[in-house]
């Protein structure tokens, strides 16, 4: 009996053992962490949650946007900035107030130029042929003997002798051909005469000059509200640009700047050739005295002589 009872819970273990195997044989073997922990692939019915943005992917964003802001930039610089940044590109790019003041001292400029040539070849003509008088005035013995040598000629010191002569030959119409109880009257009404043309010689040859004055005291100030009216233009392009690049803004700075150039370009000879004329015409004028002083000696050279000898009034070239 004891032996018949072993044999059956042998058997019994055995067929228990041959009937598991199998399914242990199908059943997979899975990690004890994803039974607790079950992944996406296990619910396929449950959408994963995004992924934080990490560290390392926000440069990569600064970078990208900082690039696309710089192409757009390239491009409004590319629209604004003019094909040509010489003087004269500038002034084609110009505002048309900025152009006009850029005319108006361009125009100025030849003025000056214009003046300075005319007035040269004038005034060295005028002194050349008043040195030239002074020296025959200063060897007459006598008015009589100067109006044989300005016989024919033009210019201030020939008017001086023909003023001299002129008051002369009045003074004996009115005295009848008596000589006067004095010199001093005819003397006094000789340099009254005297003056009077001398003054008018300096006068006309000054005629001119006073434009460079003109424009050498006005030209920057000129060119100055240029440089304003361009400046007031370079920052209603940054407002309307909404940008501080130096490139966007410098062509319309650039152009003020030429403005206040061509001013200076105006006004600096202007007033360096004003100061040479003013020299050159006081020079002038210091000789016209002496030439109308060489006269009134004549006259009165003559008068101690005892009289002034009468000639014609068209001796002296008028």
């Amino acid at each position: 009996m004891r032996h018949t009872a072993f044999r059956h819970l042998t058997a019994a273990i055995l067929l228990a053992m041959t009937a598991t195997a199998p399914a242990m044989a199908q059943s997979p073997v899975t990690d004890p962490g994803s039974a607790t922990n079950p992944g996406p692939a296990t619910n396929p019915g449950i959408q994963a949650a995004p992924q934080p943005v990490t560290g390392e992917a926000l440069p990569a964003a600064e970078d990208a946007a900082t690039e696309e802001t710089a192409i757009e930039e390239d491009a409004a610089m590319a629209a604004t900035l003019p094909h040509d940044l010489s003087p004269i590109g500038m002034f084609m790019a110009a505002d048309i107030v900025v152009k006009a003041v850029m005319t108006g001292l361009a125009l100025a400029s030849i003025a000056t130029w214009t003046v300075w040539l005319v007035k040269s070849l004038e005034l060295a003509a005028a002194r050349r042929r008043v040195r030239r008088d002074l020296a025959m005035l200063d060897e007459a013995r006598s008015l009589a003997e100067a109006v044989t040598g300005m016989d024919g000629q033009r210019g201030p010191a020939a008017a001086l002798v023909r003023a001299a002569v002129a008051e002369t030959r009045i003074t004996r119409e009115v005295t009848a051909g008596r000589p006067p109880a004095s010199g001093a009257g005819l003397e006094s009404r000789v340099a009254s005469r005297l003056a009077r043309i001398e003054a008018r010689a300096g006068r006309m040859i000054a005629r001119g000059t006073g434009i460079l004055a003109t424009i050498g005291s006005t030209a920057p100030f000129v060119g100055l509200f240029g440089t304003v009216w361009g400046i007031m233009n370079s920052f209603i392009g940054i407002s309307e640009s909404q940008t501080t690049n130096l490139a966007v803004v410098a062509p319309g700075i650039a152009e003020a700047l030429l403005a206040t150039a061509i001013g200076l370009v105006a006004a600096i000879p202007a007033v360096i050739i004003y100061n040479i004329f003013a020299r050159a015409i006081t020079g002038y004028r210091a000789e016209l005295a002496d030439a109308s002083a060489a006269v009134a000696r004549l006259v009165s050279r003559d008068l101690d002589r005892g009289g002034i000898a009468v000639v014609p009034a068209q001796t002296i070239g008028g």
